[in-house]
């Protein structure tokens, strides 16, 4: 049985508005992010070298994404959703089946970490 996490944040910001903060929140994140041609974004990551590419609808808020570092490769469904004038962003993790349920984890509290810290420049954007 694969292993999954969802976690859902509101954010003070309209739909539209939390969708182009995301889409640009990289650089402030991880200093080093850089995006190729190809709409990867390349950075050092708490794992090592890592990438990260959106396949994103902004008329559905859907900010699907590819998340590859040295140890892992990870397909992660997001939604931006409206919530008046709010919005919840909800992001799925499913366990990459080259992690232990240890290192799954490990890694869901560092990302949570990491939505917390996306939250604030989402809304400071």
């Amino acid at each position: 049985m694969t292993r999954s996490r969802t976690i859902t944040i509101t954010v003070k910001k309209k739909t539209g508005d939390a969708f182009d903060a995301i889409l640009q929140a990289p650089p402030k994140m991880m200093p080093d992010a850089k995006i190729n041609a190809d709409g990867w974004w390349s950075f050092t990551g708490p794992h090592g070298k890592s990438r990260l590419k959106f396949n994103e609808n902004k008329s559905l808020g859907i900010l699907d994404h590819q998340f590859v570092d040295e140890e892992s490769t990870w397909d992660v469904p997001m939604r931006v959703v409206s919530n008046g004038d709010f919005s919840d962003v909800v992001i799925t993790l499913n366990k990459p089946d080259e992690l232990t349920d240890k290192q799954f984890d490990q890694r869901v509290s560092e990302i949570g970490d990491m939505v917390v810290s996306m939250k604030n420049i989402i809304e400071s954007s």
